[in-house]
């Protein structure tokens, strides 16, 4: 059973979340203020958080950031606020993704099962092909965990999709457009530059001199790929 934190401080709408997400059979908490729903995210493993961007005591924005600087819960932001700054800041601090008020419960839904699928999804388990290793860098693919001259790195469920899918095609280039259809699966028309930020956070975790990073390269008017030359 999937376990989900609700973050918000409407309760006729966290009743309604409550009512559809347990006719899914999933397990609902809930928390009515920021500084309480972050909390319980740290004390707690659950599956995913619904986190409102407006909230008592903390907003989500800073919700969202604190959670990311020690888990890497998946996180889908409901707003109220349709201005761009808000969906972008929101993908830029770690939010899996986002949904704006008033929201169809369908596609609610539909976004809960998709962000679950994308974080609970497997690459083939032969063992020959669950690890990616390079130079310095070890990537298992099915404990989803990343080791750094021997040190393990937390990576958000994003940043981690990122690395999978340029690890497992060395220079081969993306374009910022193609990774965020990939990796968020959803057509973010204008939103490139969240890319550049999750790329920049996951440097800054696996790249000694951000200024001559040796696995993600940026390829000038295309977008980034990883470094072909270090593969053993």
């Amino acid at each position: 059973m999937k376990d989900i934190l609700i973050i918000e401080d409407d309760l006729e709408i966290i009743k309604l979340l409550e009512i559809h997400l347990t006719d899914l059979i999933y397990s609902t908490s809930k928390a009515m203020d920021g500084k309480q729903g972050l909390e319980m995210a740290l004390e707690k493993e659950y599956d995913l958080v619904l986190l409102d961007l407006t909230l008592p005591s903390m907003d989500g924005v800073e919700v969202c950031k604190r959670l990311r600087e020690h888990k890497q819960t998946p996180v889908i932001m409901l707003t109220a606020k349709s201005e761009e700054i808000d969906r972008v800041l929101g993908l830029e601090i770690g939010a899996d993704d986002y949904i704006t008020k008033p929201f169809s419960i369908r596609e609610l839904l539909a976004r809960i099962k998709a962000v679950l699928r994308r974080t609970n999804s497997k690459q083939p388990v032969a063992e020959e092909s669950s690890t990616i290793e390079f130079e310095g860098l070890q990537i298992n693919i099915d404990k989803r965990k990343v080791l750094l001259q021997g040190n393990k790195v937390e990576l958000s469920p994003k940043e981690f999709e990122l690395l999978v899918l340029m690890a497992s095609n060395p220079g081969r280039n993306y374009s910022r457009t193609e990774l965020l259809n990939i990796i968020w699966g959803y057509n973010f028309d204008g939103y490139e530059h969240t890319v550049n930020s999750h790329i920049n956070r996951l440097r800054a975790k696996i790249e000694s001199d951000m200024a001559n990073p040796s696995y993600i390269l940026t390829t000038w008017g295309v977008g980034y790929k990883f470094n072909e030359d270090i593969v053993l």
